[in-house]
């Protein structure tokens, strides 16, 4: 019974030595040139501008949900038409018309958010918030 486990702890300690030598190789033999932008704090590649406190725009979280409610569409009906030429054929019409009405709600959600503008990426409120605030011209020079 413990020697049924013996190849996963094998590769376990495989994979194991494989990383540590990974690591360690590429710390050993990386080069080290430290300069001031590597050693501030990674703010996700931007410079940040404005105020924290200002809200945040919800189109991509809308998009996300749904691209997540349309996957989750496709995953209960992809079974559904694997399965479905096995039905008996009495029960293959209920069972079109079943995924006929789900399919319709997912329609009737889908139009309602496009009437609604959530899938609008052109937010006037976003592109204030975004642009950089003008600066300034210097006391001596004209623009």
């Amino acid at each position: 019974m413990v020697y049924d486990y013996v190849p996963i702890a094998l590769l376990m300690g495989i994979a194991l030595v494989i990383a540590a030598v990974m690591v360690g190789g590429s710390w050993l033999l990386g080069p080290r040139r430290p300069t001031p932008a590597k050693q501030s704090p990674y703010e996700c590649g931007m410079t940040p501008v404005g105020s924290a406190r200002e809200r945040f725009p919800i189109h991509f979280y809308l998009t996300a949900m749904l691209f997540i409610i349309f996957d989750v569409e496709v995953a209960f009906l992809y079974p559904f038409f694997v399965v479905l030429r096995e039905l008996p054929p009495e029960t293959r019409a209920f069972a079109l018309g079943v995924v006929g009405v789900f399919t319709f709600l997912l329609v009737i959600g889908f139009v309602y958010e496009w009437k609604k503008g959530a899938l609008e990426w052109e937010d006037p409120v976003e592109h204030r918030r975004l642009k950089p605030e003008p600066q300034p011209a210097p006391a001596g020079e004209q623009p």
